[in-house]
């Protein structure tokens, strides 16, 4: 597995990243909550290990941002010392997965990865492809012909809404909700968003794939019909 670790205990940290990379898992690691909410928005991991006492921005709110306003799945197992039962059901009405409370047993964290990891596997059959453009939801990684294609997190989920349902027409008023619901900007921040996921996956590729019908929306497909 590649393992986000979290934690701005660097001891905590060492440990578990030692213990994981011994059994052959990838490992990295953030120290504080607004890195570690970036390296979750531009990378690929199978597992997140969250604390929830970070500095910059606590465990509850990186959750919350992670799963609210980027729409991420991947696995959470969040790291506490509170052992109180509000603060666990706190951390699952964020979002998490899974809870321990500190101290634990390594090899009960390791396990409880693994189940994680397992129970979230089958949802990457889940892949949007719309000519040889490819979505992964579960790892946020998007190709056209092979090659990656960087996008924000506000991209990432237009394009989602629009290759779910290609070939159909999108028209902006659904756009707008799947990404700021009933809190839709003054200014023409779907327009700018649009230009960007063309820039990216239409730049430098002979076929086009996103298309504007004036005055309807938008459409993914591979071709006209």
């Amino acid at each position: 597995m590649r393992v986000l670790i979290i934690e701005d205990n660097e001891d905590v940290a060492a440990n578990v990243g030692d213990f994981l990379a011994r059994r052959g898992d990838e490992v990295d690691f953030a120290y504080d909550g607004l890195g570690g909410l970036h390296l979750a928005l531009t990378q690929p991991f199978d597992a997140i290990v969250l604390d929830l006492g970070l500095p910059g921005m606590d465990g509850l709110s990186l959750c919350r941002r992670l799963r609210q306003d980027a729409r991420s799945t991947v696995p959470i197992l969040m790291l506490t010392a509170r052992d109180t039962l509000p603060d666990t059901l706190s951390g699952f009405d964020a979002g998490t997965d899974d809870y321990m409370i500190k101290p634990f047993a390594l090899q009960e964290l390791a396990a409880r990865l693994d189940a994680l990891a397992r129970r979230a596997r089958p949802s990457r059959g889940n892949r949007l492809c719309v000519g040889d453009l490819d979505l992964d939801p579960a790892t946020r990684v998007v190709r056209r012909q092979g090659r990656p294609i960087d996008l924000n997190p506000t991209c990432f989920l237009i394009l989602r809404v629009l290759m779910e349902a290609s070939p159909k027409v999108v028209d902006r008023a659904r756009l707008e909700h799947a990404v700021w619901g009933e809190a839709v900007p003054e200014s023409d921040a779907l327009r700018s968003h649009i230009y960007a996921i063309r820039q990216a996956i239409d730049r430098g590729f002979e076929t086009p794939l996103l298309r504007t019908l004036r005055g309807v929306g938008y459409r993914l497909a591979a071709q006209e019909e």
